[in-house]
């Protein structure tokens, strides 16, 4: 049977929990995977979003930021959580589908300003966690499984609003796409999204620092969702719900969706 699944960076989900209930009412994902639930599990809204059906959830939460969950109106089970770098944040969880399906939620370290590892410790971690991932997806090579998130990396060039003037920013560097690169080429992770959609721009995230971030679309395709060859084939239907980062009180991040027939 198909399912729906949907990837989003919610930035806090006890301050949006209005917004996720929005989201999983009128468009129904199968499946939601939020990244910066900022939030530890005891404190976490899930009776609202039972109520709407999502009455199976795998997380990890941390006080105040990081965090990962993965909510299903279908049954599943948890099947891992990495720390990868050693960095003791809540940045990845796992879960399968009752068809063997593996769903890999990821919010990647953002990496703060300044892309030089030797002055920048978040851009160090951001890099190390990168490598461990390609190292994990190189000696535990998935089949039959899904990775979704925030990788707060935006690969192509029509994946940011101005190449030329993103070559040097955080999130789109070219160390940075390498080491993405690598990570997917290691798991030989096909992007789902560029599949459906090969041409154009296409943006998942609007900084909060546009005064009409609407208008000036000064965006980048953070946000992904990736699947092992073997069921890529039975991705479609992908597409970003731009119109959530117009919100009331939004995440800067909107939603991405694939359908998968499997």
């Amino acid at each position: 049977m198909p399912f729906t699944l949907a990837t989003w960076n919610i930035n806090s989900v006890r301050l949006r929990e209005g917004l996720v209930a929005r989201l999983l009412s009128e468009q129904a994902p199968d499946i939601l995977c939020l990244q910066e639930i900022k939030t530890p599990l005891e404190n976490f809204p899930r009776a609202g979003f039972e109520a709407l059906g999502y009455r199976y959830m795998v997380a990890r939460g941390q006080k105040g930021y990081n965090g990962v969950a993965i909510l299903s109106k279908r049954p599943i089970m948890e099947a891992g959580a990495e720390d990868f770098a050693a960095l003791g944040h809540a940045r990845h969880i796992a879960a399968q589908l009752e068809n063997g399906v593996t769903i890999h939620n990821f919010y990647v370290p953002a990496g703060g300003d300044i892309p030089d590892r030797t002055v920048n410790e978040k851009f160090a971690q951001k890099l190390d966690y990168l490598t461990q991932m390609r190292d994990h997806f190189r000696w535990r090579r998935p089949d039959r499984a899904i990775l979704v998130g925030d990788l707060n990396i935006a690969p192509r060039e029509d994946d940011v609003w101005d190449h030329k003037a993103l070559l040097k920013i955080v999130s789109h560097t070219p160390i940075e796409v390498e080491h993405l690169a690598q990570v997917q080429g290691e798991g030989n992770w096909v992007d789902v999204t560029r599949a459906d959609i090969p041409d154009g721009r296409l943006y998942s995230w609007w900084s909060y620092r546009a005064a009409d971030w609407d208008a000036a679309d000064k965006g980048r395709r953070l946000d992904h969702i990736w699947a092992t060859p073997d069921i890529a084939h039975a991705a479609h239907s992908s597409h970003i719900l731009r119109d959530a980062r117009g919100w009331t009180q939004p995440s800067d991040h909107a939603p991405v969706f694939a359908t998968f027939d499997l």
